[in-house]
Formats: C-alpha cells, sequence, structure tokens
C-alpha cells in the first residue's frame, strides 16, 4: 500500500491521504471520519482498519479531515467534495463513515450517487436537515450497517431500524461505540461487503 497526501478541492481547506493498493483499480472507498470536535480525523483506528483491508484486496482508500467545524453541513459538503474528487479518478466510488461520520456518508452517498454505502455505528441525525435516516429512502445501491449492541453514546438506533424496514443489511456485533479489540474484525466484514459491491455492483 502507498499512502499519498492530497488536497480535496473546495472552497474549505480539506486535507486527505488516498491509499492506494499495489497494481491497478478502478474502485475506491471514501472514508469519512467521527466527530471533528471530539478529535474525529482520518487517522482514526476504525478508518486506518478498514483502508487496510480494502488496499490488501485491491481497493484504493481516501481518507480526509474535514474543514472548520459546520455544524454537519460543512462536513457534508467535505465529503460529497471527496467524492466528486474520487470520482474524477476511479470508476467505481463507494463511501463509508464511522459515528457522525456515518450519518455524513449517508447524506454525501445519496448525492454523488455513491455505487455501495457501508455504516459503522452511525448517528441517525445531526440536526433536522440533515436526517441520516431519512435519507435512507433514497438509498438505491447496496447498503450494510454494522453497530455495536452496547453502544449508548451514538443514536444508532432510528438509522438501524429504517435500514431493516427497507431491507438493507444490518450486523450487530458485541461491542460499545467505539468496538476496542475488535477494529480488524469490523474492518474485515465491511471490506468484505464493500469490495464485492465494487466488483459486483448490482
Amino acid at each position: 500500500m502507498t499512502s499519498n497526501k492530497v488536497v480535496v478541492p473546495g472552497v474549505r481547506d480539506v486535507r486527505g491521504s488516498l491509499d492506494v493498493p499495489d497494481g491497478e483499480t478502478d474502485g475506491v472507498i471514501v472514508a469519512c471520519p467521527p466527530h471533528p470536535q471530539f478529535d474525529g480525523n482520518r487517522n482514526d483506528n476504525r478508518l486506518v482498519a478498514l483502508s487496510e483491508y480494502l488496499t490488501d484486496h485491491g481497493v484504493a482508500c481516501l481518507r480526509f479531515d474535514y474543514g472548520d467545524w459546520d455544524e454537519g453541513y460543512g462536513e457534508r459538503e467535505d465529503a460529497r467534495n471527496a467524492m466528486r474528487f474520487a470520482r474524477e479518478r476511479y470508476d467505481s466510488v463507494g463511501i463509508f463513515g464511522f459515528s457522525f461520520g456515518g450519518a455524513i456518508a449517508t447524506l454525501a452517498g445519496v448525492d454523488e450517487n455513491a455505487d455501495v454505502i457501508a455504516l459503522l455505528a452511525p448517528a441517525s441525525r445531526l440536526t433536522d436537515d440533515l436526517d441520516a435516516a431519512a435519507a435512507l429512502d433514497d438509498v438505491e445501491v447496496p447498503l450494510k450497517v454494522l453497530y455495536g449492541t452496547r453502544d449508548d453514546l451514538a443514536d444508532w438506533e432510528p438509522l438501524v431500524e429504517r435500514a431493516d424496514e427497507l431491507g438493507f443489511e444490518t450486523e450487530e456485533f458485541p461491542a460499545d461505540h467505539f468496538f476496542i479489540g475488535q477494529e480488524q474484525k469490523v474492518a474485515n466484514r465491511l471490506g468484505e461487503f464493500l469490495v464485492a459491491r465494487l466488483e459486483s455492483p448490482a
């Protein structure tokens, strides 16, 4: 794996790491970090673990840092811009998000027509008009949600319930919000889903 520092074009200052596998690839996953006001950034253990799995399996990963805090609105635009940046370089573009980033990934994934979406312990809603659970109604691509049964930090229940109602894949882990000690296992489960769907988008 090779990691390249990149600047995501846009009005806001968004820096990222583009991790690329050995050899050619036409697929990439954009990885959205957790809440930036609680030290959420592109070096989050869960994002790094997923990126390592993806690059080991021939898929690139763009991990990025949000620009200045903007109540979720600017952060959604950061993710949209990251997807546009990725789309210029790869044929297939999926998106992943953890916690706060899970809501961002859902909203940006819908807006930018992601080819696949994976969410880890996602927030269901950031504001009244940044409602990730409601946005699931507009998702027309494969989507998977993985959550911890002991997670009492993120308000994941409404999103998981809606995902189940819509027939999307959900999976529970006996874990808290941070999946301590299980980062690799979680990365493997979501990575398998993402790699398979990028290769076979139907």
